[in-house]
């Protein structure tokens, strides 16, 4: 069966705010590629995709209040080929959210790697991942 599998679809992501997130994924890189709306019996839930570390984010703002857990998504990664500098960038743009002051550096875990979180404006960590 695994010959079928072709990568990730998308990573669906709950908002408090849709406008609110699709300005943040763009200021850090991403581009919106479509916004709609579904009509559901609570009332209106907003979608949009947005482009984005070479997958796709479907941000979801549901019409009744969601509580913002890990359970909603404890976090997805992006690589990246050079984590200082794209953690720099994101301070640069203004991000400010990074969960420790330092990225970890992890020379035994999966083959080695190091890594750097920060949250989005829905509480949703962000792992940024580098091979070691």
């Amino acid at each position: 069966m695994k010959e079928h599998y072709q990568g990730i679809g998308h990573v669906a992501i709950y908002t408090q705010n849709m406008d609110e997130s699709i300005a943040f994924y763009e200021k850090i890189g991403g581009r919106l590629s479509q916004r709609a709306a579904l009509q559901t019996p609570a009332g209106e839930k907003g979608l949009a995709l947005v482009a984005f570390g070479g997958f796709t984010l479907e941000l979801i703002q549901s019409p009744t209040a969601m509580p913002m857990t890990e359970g909603n998504v404890p976090h997805f990664a992006v690589y990246v080929d050079d984590l200082d500098a794209a953690a720099a960038e994101l301070r640069a743009a203004g991000v400010d959210t990074f969960m420790t002051p330092e990225k970890k550096v992890l020379p035994e875990l999966f083959g080695g790697l190091q890594n750097w979180f920060f949250t989005g404006p829905s509480g949703e960590q962000i792992e940024l991942l580098q091979r070691l």
